[in-house]
């Protein structure tokens, strides 16, 4: 089982539980299309918002195959939600995970997102017991892709049109790490 010890702090982020009062903060990112521009889903109303953030509120520990560990991402300096992180517990068997992550653009470029990331990763290999830790992106999202590789990643697999998001044929990129080469870099 995995019930982190919130609140996780690193020098300028703060990891933590989503609670119900950050509705306004959430849909400030969910709402943007330069943000859900190469995700599944549309830019949110304040009520999909909602929707999304009461499963969220409900995703504080994993406990089995198929759970979603949810992570609020805020500012250490001023207490604001600038990300959304996810951890879902693939296998128990095979001691797999994914992780997902989306940030505010106007806190893109400083290293937050490394530094939340990197966290992220540390709960699925230290206490979740993985031992591969996957993430997904459209191939045209580059920033993903180079957040991936500064945390160690590699690129697994470049899947050509197999979706169609939005009305379009897009190309996957998969990145993996397992946990000997995440020990070996920390």
């Amino acid at each position: 089982m995995l019930r982190p010890d919130y609140p996780i702090a690193t020098e300028r982020i703060v990891l933590r539980p989503f609670r119900p009062d950050d509705l306004d903060a959430l849909n400030s990112i969910q709402s943007r299309a330069d943000v859900t521009r190469y995700l599944y889903w549309s830019p949110r109303s304040q009520a999909e918002s909602a929707a999304a953030l009461a499963k969220r509120v409900h995703s504080s520990t994993i406990s089995q195959d198929g759970q979603m560990l949810a992570v609020a991402v805020e500012l250490a300096a001023t207490g604001r939600l600038i990300g959304d992180l996810n951890l879902e517990y693939l296998s128990a068997e095979h001691r797999q995970g994914e992780i997902g992550f989306v940030f505010h653009p106007d806190h893109h470029g400083r290293g937050l997102a490394l530094e939340a990331v990197t966290e992220l990763l540390r709960l699925g290999f230290e206490d979740l017991g993985l031992h591969r830790i996957v993430g997904r992106c459209d191939s045209r999202n580059t920033a993903s892709q180079a957040l991936m590789e500064r945390l160690g990643m590699r690129q697994e697999a470049h899947l050509r049109e197999n979706e169609v998001v939005k009305g379009g044929w897009t190309d996957e990129l998969v990145y993996a790490v397992l946990e000997d080469e995440w020990k070996t870099t920390r």
